[in-house]
């Protein structure tokens, strides 16, 4: 199970079938911090402080954002599948993968 953070353009959809899979997701929209016009470095620190990886659809500013930024819980980068229940297989099945090396 992934603690996760949706962002605004994140499919709602893919979220509920994510937490059928047993991921606890927070999206955007729940946390009271829908249509505010938030720019994503608050959303990746809002993720931060809840010990959360961000899922999103906005590749070029997250991808940034982890290359200036290393200390976070993870950014998840998706395509926009319009197969909603493949693209929540998908990520489901890359957390599921994961092996988290601890020192």
């Amino acid at each position: 199970m992934a603690r996760l953070y949706a962002d605004e353009q994140f499919p709602r959809q893919v979220s509920e079938l994510l937490r059928t899979m047993g991921h606890d997701v927070l999206t955007v929209q729940e946390a009271g911090n829908a249509n505010l016009g938030i720019p994503d470095e608050e959303v990746l620190n809002f993720a931060i402080a809840d010990n959360r990886a961000v899922l999103t659809l906005n590749r070029q500013d997250f991808i940034r954002l982890h290359r200036a930024n290393l200390r976070h819980f993870g950014i998840i980068v998706c395509t926009n599948d319009t197969d909603r229940y493949s693209l929540a297989t998908r990520i489901d099945e890359a957390i599921s993968s994961l092996v988290i090396f601890r020192g």
